[in-house]
């Protein structure tokens, strides 16, 4: 691979922050916020060392899976350079500013979380449309769809176009983050759609004009890249182990403190919740059905956000279909809890009780 000296910096860049965390170790609280919604408010805890040396390491196994697929790609060996250079500083640059800004905001600073996502959003936008154009046709970067395989032609034109509306797209994120944060995801998700989207519908009419002039007789690939065909079959047969796994795999760990009962789970977000904001709470024997909207749902745990009639839009850390469940009230918020057995469900909301009396 070229560019040896280059992967072995950004993979050091990427572990950058289990040092910077480890200087910051004693001022950091016991359990730490490591997840926000689109909203920007708090959804997702867990410890210091997840947060300090579990996150980098799962960047750095992401940043070398990224150079790993676009290194087998055989039309990506003469690519331009500084497209190779975007592929190579993108993970290790926005894992940066994702922990950093996670360790911020655990020693008390104050700011957006969802400011501080768009903006460096908007300049990797940009900064890829300024390089489209220049992107030759390969099977890892770029607008992959049948249509732009159809010809060099619609490849070119396709990434002449994205690239404009990216930048342009890209840029108009950046001011977008200082609106209220309703106004400011709204935007977000209309932009992404856009640039997702709208680039697709050109590559189509474009093959369509190409089709009915004759220059094209169909569409797909031109030709099939063994190696990569094998990667990604590989690829799928890792991906269907490891859902097998996740379907029925889990648990939920109730841990009481000195102020909060916390909610330690292996398979999604950990959760605090404090005693003193309990405003209601009961036990019913039996289960309270839901829709997930939001957040982990397998056939051994329910976790994240739910929905029904009774409570709308509430948060739910259960097993799946339990017998019984913990019904309580936080800050306004409908919190739905469980055990794996109905006397374990039981013993908690015995324990809860004695705490918030």
């Amino acid at each position: 691979m070229k560019n040896k000296k280059l992967l072995i910096w950004t993979s050091l860049l990427t572990l950058l922050p289990i040092p910077v965390g480890l200087l910051l170790w004693d001022r950091f609280p016991e359990v730490m916020t490591i997840h926000w919604g689109i909203t920007g408010q708090a959804d997702g805890y867990g410890s210091p060392f997840f947060a300090v040396f579990a996150m980098p390491v799962m960047l750095l196994l992401t940043h070398w899976l990224c150079i790993f697929f676009t290194t087998m790609d055989k039309r990506n060996r003469d690519r331009n350079q500084k497209i190779q250079s975007i592929v190579l500083w993108t993970i290790p640059v926005i894992g940066n500013l994702s922990c950093l800004g996670m360790y911020a905001l655990a020693l008390g600073w104050e700011f957006s979380p969802v400011a501080w996502t768009m903006i460096p959003m908007g300049l990797l936008f940009a900064v890829i449309g300024n390089y489209m154009p220049k992107t030759k046709m390969n099977y890892t970067i770029g607008i992959k769809v049948p249509w732009t395989y159809s010809s060099e032609e619609n490849w070119r034109a396709t990434h002449r176009f994205a690239g404009k509306i990216w930048v342009i797209g890209g840029l108009l994120l950046i001011p977008a983050c200082f609106l209220p944060n309703g106004w400011a995801v709204t935007v977000m998700i209309v932009n992404l759609s856009v640039l997702a989207i709208v680039p697709i519908v050109y590559s189509w009419r474009f093959y369509k004009k190409e089709l009915a002039e004759g220059k094209v007789t169909k569409t797909g690939y031109s030709q099939t890249d063994k190696r990569i065909g094998k990667a990604a079959m590989a690829f799928g047969v890792i991906m269907t182990i490891f859902l097998c796994f996740v379907l029925f795999y889990g648990d939920i760990e109730y841990q009481f403190r000195e102020d909060y009962l916390f909610i330690d789970t292996n398979m999604y977000s950990d959760y605090v919740l404090y005693y003193d904001a309990i405003e209601h709470m009961e036990i019913r024997e039996e289960n309270v059905p839901g829709l997930r909207v939001g957040g982990y749902g397998s056939f051994r745990l329910l976790m994240g956000w739910f929905e029904n009639e009774e409570f709308g839009t509430h948060i739910r850390y259960t097993y799946y279909k339990p017998e019984s469940c913990i019904v309580l009230t936080a800050k306004n918020q409908t919190i739905v809890l469980s055990c794996e057995t109905p006397e374990e469900t039981r013993t908690l909301y015995e324990q809860l009780q004695m705490r918030i009396a």
